[in-house]
Formats: C-alpha cells, sequence, structure tokens
C-alpha cells in the first residue's frame, strides 16, 4: 500500500533521528546477529550502566515502527519510546531492524527468538522478566510473538498495533497491556478493544489504555503510556513471584 504524506513525515522524522544519532554511542553496541542467511539481522543493544553479571536484569525486546528504514532503524525506536520510558527498570534492551520487512511472519520470528537466547547465553537475564513491546508494525509484531512464545516472553505490550487472526490463547497467563488511541487513524483502535474485552472475560492479567487525543504518528504522546504501563507489568510480575 502506497504510504500516505503523514505517514512519509513521520518516517522522516524518525530516520532523521537516527542519522543524528552517534554511530557508536557507549550505551549502545550495533551488531549484526548471523540470522536470517545471508546478511543477517542488524540490531541495537543498550547494557544498562553498572551492569553486573552477578545482578540479573530484565530483557526488552523493542520493535521498530514501520516506513523506509535506513539501517538500525530499530535504534530509532529504542531511544526515543523504549528506553526513555522503561529506563528505571535498569533492563537490556535489543531492537532488532525487521529482517523482511515484518515482524509477523516466520523469517523474523526465527531470527528474533534465535537472537534472544543469543542475549539471554550472553548476559544475565531474569528471565522471569522478559518484555516484548512494538510500535504500529511493531505493536502486530508484538501480537504474534507474545501469542507463539509464551515460554519466552512474561509480558507483552503492543502499542497501536493490530492482534489481527492471532490466538490469543496462545499468550497463556502472560500479561498483556494494551495501548492504543481512539484517534488512530491508520491502526484501527476496534481490533484491539475487542481482543482486551475478550481477555478480560477469560480474568486474564490485561490492561487496556485507551488514548484520546493522540494520532498514530504522534510517536512522543505514547511515552508516557509506556512508562505507566511499564509500572503495571512490574506489579504484575511481582505478584507472580
Amino acid at each position: 500500500m502506497p504510504m500516505n504524506p503523514r505517514a512519509c513525515l513521520a518516517v522522516g522524522l524518525l530516520v532523521a533521528a537516527v542519522a543524528s544519532l552517534p554511530a557508536q554511542s557507549p550505551d549502545v553496541q550495533r551488531l549484526v546477529f548471523p540470522a536470517p542467511a545471508p546478511d543477517g539481522m542488524r540490531y541495537a543493544i543498550s547494557v544498562p550502566a553498572g551492569y553486573d553479571a552477578s545482578d540479573p536484569r530484565p530483557l526488552v525486546l523493542a520493535l521498530h515502527p514501520g516506513g523506509g528504514r535506513t539501517p538500525y532503524y530499530g535504534e530509532g525506536f529504542l531511544r526515543q519510546i523504549a528506553e526513555p520510558a522503561l529506563r528505571s527498570w535498569d533492563a537490556i534492551f535489543v531492537a532488532p531492524d525487521a529482517p523482511t520487512g515484518r515482524w509477523a511472519n516466520a523469517t523474523a520470528e526465527d531470527a528474533v527468538m534465535a537472537l534472544i537466547d543469543s542475549v539471554i547465553a550472553d548476559y544475565a537475564i531474569d528471565e522471569d522478566r522478559i518484555l516484548v513491546t512494538g510500535f504500529s508494525l511493531g505493536g502486530r509484531g508484538t501480537w504474534f510473538l507474545a501469542t507463539r512464545h509464551a515460554d519466552r516472553f512474561t509480558g507483552a505490550i503492543p502499542i497501536a498495533g493490530s492482534p489481527a487472526d492471532d490466538d490469543l490463547d496462545g499468550l497463556g497467563s502472560m500479561p498483556i497491556h494494551i495501548i492504543h488511541s481512539r484517534d488512530d487513524e491508520v491502526v484501527a483502535f476496534g481490533p484491539a478493544r475487542e481482543a482486551g474485552d475478550a481477555l478480560q472475560a477469560r480474568d486474564h492479567p490485561v490492561w487496556f489504555t485507551e488514548l484520546r487525543g493522540i494520532g498514530h504518528f504522534a510517536m512522543g504522546g505514547y511515552v508516557d503510556p509506556l512508562r505507566a504501563a511499564g509500572v503495571w507489568m512490574l506489579d504484575q510480575w511481582e505478584g507472580q513471584r
């Protein structure tokens, strides 16, 4: 589908922000994971200051939105939205570039899950606190991965993303916090609301943050809601211990 002018503007702003970032800042590394072949998958990883292998940290998988993408496009979403919102977690953040231009397919799924396993092998990760979150295209990917990997993720926060035909039973008992705006002019509000209602009817651990007056491309307006969703998620995890 051709991108409308507003989408082009939003993508341009995100690309410009990424381009203005230092190529290799002290807290974020740009790496390439050797899957899928032949070119691998670029990803950014942020490790908190004072990281100590004797102190396992939460892991956050941050899935970028769509649009025209430059290399390490996921780093922009990590720096602008995910890390500022969840900074208090002292988590390790991983933000790959979608290897196929989409998150919701088998190629991307296999590569991302292999990357997650690699990070868990290389760092001290609290495997009871592994979150997947993403915006728009990444919100769709959040639903997709969460419903297929409740054995790995312990929480999900889809933002402005559609659950499409994902099987909600696949979430198991995973807490999920849905963030969506009624004024989203790109991704319809209804399917996310319906999924939230269906989960609530099953007494699933779910919370729905309904935003108003925030359009799809006002990405800065989603930082505070994601921060609040993070507080809710920590409460859910604490209650499960």
